[in-house]
């Protein structure tokens, strides 16, 4: 079979995407649908099918050119038997997703977790272009994290390869506790999450700052009050950079990337965020750790799921 093509499915919450990727990575044709997971595990299941199978009918290629199935799921998976381990916000714990997948699909698959497949994605044809290794950032509701050498996702022995928004960073003094328990966590600082909950507590000590008159506090509206010459928002984007450009320092002791991707809608902040974000990484990585090295916005949006998983296949 020549001129190969490669589903990715991008499994979320409320909505699965489907995309059809070429070899080089181009996103050749993009649908979306539905989970309906109040409906349960089969509807889940039927939709994430469906979805694929429109992906390819609704397009101008054909069935017989597609090599494989790729999915991305935000939950803990086990990749290597193609497994659900534990998902919060669908009914697919336990379910043997690849297996699901090539049954119904009648192609070979692979599964992996969102991060990671973002982190492909960004690798394989957005801002890791050109790079043999790079690491990814996702700067969302928590942190996300993937590392990707060689073309090759690093999930880890138990599927936790790359979960950077659990390195324990923060000072015990400043350490508050995370979603998982534990507390110093990176996710607590420098996720959206993160730089609300800071802006929360400022305005809740009486600090004088613009943002006790923002309204709903959101981490754009940090970002904004900061670039307008608020201190104290200004206090809080450089804390969440410090720690996020100290964990790449650590990150880069362990994988030595040649570039380091920041995504995710915190990092719609841009130059703002990273050039922060640079001057912590410098400030804490050993020279010849940081020489070369470089720390960019990730290019793809939201179609880094759909472009990584299907990159999960590429080889077939």
């Amino acid at each position: 079979m020549t001129d190969k093509l490669y589903i990715g499915l991008d499994i979320g919450g409320t909505a699965v995407k489907a995309g059809l990727c070429g070899a080089d990575g181009e996103l050749l044709h993009l649908v979306e649908g539905p989970t309906e997971t109040e409906c349960g595990r089969e509807r889940v299941l039927d939709n994430i099918a469906a979805c694929a199978r429109r992906c390819v009918e609704e397009s101008p290629f054909s069935w017989e050119r597609v090599a494989g199935v790729g999915a991305g799921i935000p939950g803990q998976i086990d990749a290597e038997r193609g497994v659900v381990e534990f998902i919060a916000n669908l009914p697919l714990t336990g379910v043997r997703l690849k297996d699901y997948l090539e049954s119904a699909l009648g192609r070979p698959a692979r599964i992996s977790n969102d991060a990671n497949v973002a982190a492909l994605g960004e690798a394989w044809s957005g801002a890791g272009r050109g790079v043999s290794s790079s690491v990814t950032y996702t700067l969302g509701t928590g942190v996300g994290g993937g590392i990707v050498i060689g073309g090759r996702v690093i999930d880890g022995f138990s599927g936790m390869g790359g979960e950077l928004g659990h390195l324990a960073l923060v000072a015990d003094s400043e350490a508050v506790r995370c979603g998982c328990g534990k507390t110093g966590c990176l996710e607590t600082v420098s996720s959206a999450t993160g730089i609300v909950r800071m802006a929360r507590e400022a305005v809740g000590r009486g600090v004088r700052t613009s943002l006790a008159d923002a309204g709903e506090l959101t981490a754009k509206a940090v970002f904004d009050a900061a670039k307008a010459g608020d201190g104290t928002a200004l206090g809080i984007v450089d804390r969440a950079a410090h720690y996020l450009g100290k964990s790449m320092a650590l990150v880069a002791l362990i994988v030595n990337p040649e570039r380091f991707i920041v995504g995710g809608g915190v990092a719609k902040a841009g130059e703002f965020l990273l050039e922060r974000v640079r001057e912590a990484f410098h400030a804490h990585a050993l020279e010849r750790a940081r020489q070369g090295v470089e720390i960019v916005a990730a290019e793809l949006g939201n179609n880094a799921g759909v472009i990584g998983a299907a990159g999960l296949v590429r080889d077939l």
